[in-house]
């Protein structure tokens, strides 16, 4: 008898595929801009999007979906910065938020009045990569303590992203870390990414983020145009 194969993978990702695409609908139809903010665990994605809503609440329209294995810590943290609804997704164990996920929160989110939506995904590099959220753009993010190869072990991230912020760039003299090798790294990878160095502990480098962020919000430009 034939053994006949059922490709589970490809269908659940083609499923994932056809919510993105309504996650991408809802945010047009809306106006929103979503950037989907992704690293490895530690690299400060929680403290800059801390950092970003309370320089920015005030004067931009925002809210961010927060996904988490298991708990809502980081959603917690968020929200102390903002009026605005900052949605967690408890994941359960999954290494990933999708497009599923996403589609459900936006449910709870007055996307009209929303010009930049914040999709704060799992810390891992390697099972975001695969997934669609229906996001304008991806924005990875690495830090000055995780080596210059970072972009190099992780290349499909590298290469699905259309931005990059370098974090904790004021331990910079306590590393022994190069970033102009790891741009260089990572541009080997993605000629076309855009970088940010940063440092969300201290302030350094923030000013450049917000006035991208004020640009997407404002001029309504495509968050992947660079």
């Amino acid at each position: 008898m034939a053994v006949r194969t059922i490709e589970v993978r490809e269908r659940l990702m083609a499923r994932n595929d056809e919510y993105a695409a309504q996650v991408r609908a809802r945010l047009a139809a809306a106006g929103t801009v979503a950037l989907n903010l992704v690293s490895s665990p530690g690299s400060g994605k929680t403290l800059l999007l801390e950092r970003t809503l309370a320089a920015l609440d005030a004067e931009l329209p925002m809210a961010v979906v927060t996904g988490d294995v298991q708990t809502q810590n980081d959603a917690d943290r968020l929200a102390r910065h903002t009026t605005r609804l900052v949605q967690a997704v408890v994941t359960g164990g999954a290494c990933h938020l999708d497009a599923r996920q996403v589609l459900e929160a936006l449910d709870a989110i007055d996307l009209p009045a929303t010009r930049l939506l914040f999709i704060e995904n799992v810390g891992n590099l390697v099972c975001p990569a695969n997934w669609d959220l229906g996001e304008a753009a991806r924005v990875v993010l690495f830090a000055v303590t995780e080596g210059e190869d970072k972009p190099l072990k992780y290349p499909k991230m590298f290469r699905t992203a259309h931005h990059a912020v370098l974090n904790k760039v004021d331990l910079l003299p306590h590393v022994p870390f190069d970033p102009d090798l790891a741009e260089a790294n990572a541009r080997l990878v993605n000629p076309g990414l855009r970088f940010f160095r940063t440092s969300a502990h201290t302030g350094l480098g923030l000013d450049a983020w917000f006035g991208f962020l004020r640009g997407l919000a404002g001029a309504g430009i495509p968050a992947a145009s660079g």
